[in-house]
C-alpha cells in the first residue's frame, strides 16, 4: 500500500495536529511556507501550502513527512508482505 495521491494540506494539517504538532506560519513574510512544531518531541516539519485550496500535497513532501513520523516513532512503518 502506497501513500495517497490526493492528500490535501488540510488533511495533513489535521494529521500532524493529531500527533501533537502545532501549526505556525513563519511570520508576516512567510507566504505559503508553514511550519508544524512538536514542542514535546522537539520536532519541526516545514511545508509549502498549495496555492489552490484542496490541491494535493506533493508526493515528495508526503514521503518526507511519512519518513519523519516513522523515524521519530510516531507511526510504525508498514511491513511489506512477501508475495509467493
Amino acid at each position: 500500500m502506497g501513500l495517497p495521491k490526493d492528500f490535501s494540506f488540510d488533511e495533513l494539517s489535521k494529521l500532524l495536529i493529531g500527533f501533537g504538532y502545532e501549526k505556525s506560519n513563519k511570520g508576516k513574510t512567510s507566504g505559503s511556507r508553514v511550519r508544524f512544531i512538536n514542542k514535546e518531541l522537539k520536532l519541526v516539519v516545514d511545508l509549502h501550502k498549495p496555492h489552490t485550496s484542496g490541491s494535493p500535497i506533493k508526493e515528495t513532501a508526503l514521503k518526507e513527512i511519512y519518513n519523519n513520523l516513522v523515524i521519530n516513532g510516531l507511526i510504525k512503518e508498514e511491513e511489506k508482505e512477501d508475495k509467493l
